[in-house]
Order: C-alpha cells, then structure tokens, then sequence
C-alpha cells in the first residue's frame, strides 16, 4: 500500500462496463472476450452489472462519472433497448459529469442504422467500431466476421444515426501487408468522416490463436515505415497524434483513455473488468472474475472480486510513467504528485538518466518523449519500473 501518500484533490473518475460475448473469438485478441454459444443472457447479465455496480459504490461515494465506456466483447450484440435500461439504471447510482463522453464498441455485421439509432436515444455520444481492416483479404486473415462492405456500410450507418463523434479501429503490420496497403485503409476511414482514428501496430499476444500458430508479417523496418507513414497522412489531413495509437480531429480525443493514460481513476464493472481507485490510505486496484458464468452467480459479493491489490510507491510510480509517457504532447511534471501522491523527487534522477540518454525532451516541467523515446517507448518505461526512490508528497 502507498502509506503516506498525501492527494490535494482526487483524479477525475471513469467507469468501464465489460459485456463480454462475442459471435467468435479472433485469432489475434488476448481479452476477456467469450464467443457466444445461443442467445446472450442480456436481462440478467444487466442486473449483475448493476449488483456490482453498487457493491463498488462506497469506494466513490458523492463523487461524479466524467466518461461511460462500453467495452468488449461486442457490446453492440446486445439490444438498444438493454443498454438503454443499463445506462438509465447506472445514471440513478452515480452521477454522470455535464456532457460526459459515453462510449460503445460496436462491430461491422453486428450493427445497423437503426441499432446506432437506438443506442444514441439511449445515451451513448460516441462510437467506437473495430473495422480493422477494409481489405477482405486482410480480415479474412484476421479471423473477422465481416468484410469490406459491411465495414462501410457500418461507418456510413454510424453517420447516418447522427453520430458525430465516432472511432474507426484499424491495424497495420498484417500478415503480408504493404506500405500502401496500410495507407489504403487509413484513406477509406478519413473518407468515411470519422471523427477518431485508432492504428494499432497487430502483435502477437501469449494465450492466442496466432501465439499457437503465428502468422507471418511484415519485418520490423517495413511496420516502422507504416508507422511514420500512417502518421504523416492523418497529420496532412487534420488529424492530430495525441497518444502512441489514436489519431483525432481537434477536440473529439477520446476523453475515456485520456483518463487513463494521466492516471485517473475508473471503476470496473462486468466479467474480468478492473478499476483503480484513489483511496484515503492509498491507491488500490481490483478486478472481478473472468469466466461470466462465475460473474453472473457473484456479481454484488465479495465472491465477484477476482483480487484487490493495493499499490506501493514502486507500483505506483512504474503505472503512472508507463501511462502518461505514451501521450505525444507529454505531460506536466506537477501531474505526478497530484495523481500518485508521491514527491516529483520520486522520479527525478530517471528522468534525468532518460534525458541523459536522449529518450526525453530536455525540459524540466514538461515530461515529452523525444521521437527516439517514443521508438522504444518500452525500454523509456522500463527505466522507472526499479524506481525505489518514491516518497510522500509532502515538500514537493
């Protein structure tokens, strides 16, 4: 636990909702994602979501939701009319922000205008879809149950229904993807009018179908020069860079993974779902059970709480940096005591050993990788997880 942690004001709160089923499992995803087997049992699933909504309430007691984000699995399997019940019911046990960003992950093939018309007169402001790919080929690659029309026609519904603010999911690095290829999708999901464009670079992830049976991609120098390249096109055409994989118009940056990456709290509903919660004795992390059958039994007692760990200064110190690096503008040094509680001299020699190194930007206030720093953003982390110098932050 971080005794003597001392906070002036909590972080800003977030809450994610895990619907877990999907129509079939990809070959590349590592989340707690189930491939539904007959109907989904959307009323009683709700309700569990709800019990455990309000086992966790004590721990946030008066104080407001700023983003709802609806994650998956394929939270667009379930019916307009279930996640209407489900965001009326959370909105009556803790109170969401003026204008909070409320989110839904949605799938092509699963969807359509009237679905997203449905989910917008039940609240949701923002859609997230995983297109991934507009290429047939390339999808049918990846295990994806869609294919390139119905990926358009997804889009085209999204705008259709009045969405404003919507994501677009795309990777780069393929099985046997080129330059062009990558540049191609990210062309189709600027014409599309999204709002938010998400690149990921596909990696191989342990416990997968691909870590069995790995399939063969592009070499590390052709996934950099897809990198630099997918950077340059959305930058030409109004995009910004805000974070190492999202891409935004100004002022539609996903405010739910902001939270994140400056060590904001969450709350965590749903099966495998985790939170972060500030705490008067410290910083705690918690996560329910994974399997839903186990959830849908415990869901609203202790028995739904797969672990809780409460975070030491190291823990702490080594989570903050490894999220707030990954913002491209960087982030204030007077973020870290505000949201960890621990002194700016918990990290001041590494951070000074990075810019030594040329992976920092040498300016004292503002923590920035430089573009080396961001190539090996991994190893830039690394150096802050044997951080043992972390104290209270009392004389900062």
């Amino acid at each position: 636990m971080s005794r003597g942690a001392r906070f002036t004001d909590l972080p800003p709160l977030s809450l994610y909702i895990h619907l877990p089923w999907c129509v079939r499992k990809c070959p590349y995803c590592d989340f707690n994602s189930h491939a539904a087997e007959g109907a989904i049992p959307e009323g009683e699933y709700i309700e569990a979501l709800l019990r455990d909504l309000e086992y966790d309430l004590p721990r946030v007691r008066g104080r407001t939701v700023r983003s709802v984000f609806l994650g998956g699995g394929t939270p667009s399997l379930f019916s307009p009319a279930a996640i209407a019940r489900l965001l009326a019911s959370v909105r009556e046990r803790i109170e969401p922000a003026a204008g909070a960003e409320i989110t839904l992950e949605a799938n092509p093939g699963t969807v359509d205008v009237e679905h997203f018309k449905g989910f917008r007169e039940a609240g949701v402001n923002r859609l997230s879809i995983g297109v991934q790919s507009f290429a047939d080929e390339k999808l049918k690659a990846l295990g994806r149950i869609h294919d390139r029309d119905e990926a358009l026609r997804a889009a085209q519904a999204a705008r259709a229904a009045g969405f404003e603010n919507f994501n677009l999911d795309l990777m780069f690095g393929l099985p046997g993807q080129t330059v062009e290829q990558a540049l191609a999708d990210v062309r189709t999901a600027i014409e599309l009018g999204a709002t938010h464009i998400s690149a990921y670079q596909l990696t191989v992830e342990p416990n997968t179908l691909f870590h069995a049976r790995p399939p063969k991609l592009p070499d590390d120098d052709t996934i950099w020069e897809m990198q630099q390249a997918i950077q340059d096109l959305l930058a030409e055409n109004g995009f910004k860079q805000y974070e190492v994989s999202a891409y935004a118009r100004p002022g539609f940056e996903c405010r739910h993974n902001l939270n994140y990456w400056t060590f904001g709290d969450y709350l965590g509903i749903g099966a495998g779902a985790h939170g972060k919660i500030t705490e008067s004795e410290g910083i705690a992390r918690l996560w329910k059970v994974k399997n839903p059958k186990d959830y849908l039994a415990k869901a609203g007692t202790t028995g739904a709480l797969g672990g809780e760990q409460r975070l030491t200064p190291r823990d702490v110190t080594a989570e903050f940096m490894l999220n707030a690096l990954r913002l491209k503008d960087g982030f204030s040094l007077h973020l870290f005591p505000e949201r960890t509680g621990l002194s700016i001299g918990a990290i001041r020699t590494t951070l000074a050993d990075a810019r030594t190194r040329g992976l920092l930007e040498p300016d004292d206030a503002l923590v920035r990788p430089t573009e080396l720093g961001y190539r090996f953003l991994n190893d830039l982390a690394a150096l802050f997880l044997t951080e043992d110098r972390a104290r209270p932050a009392a004389g900062v």
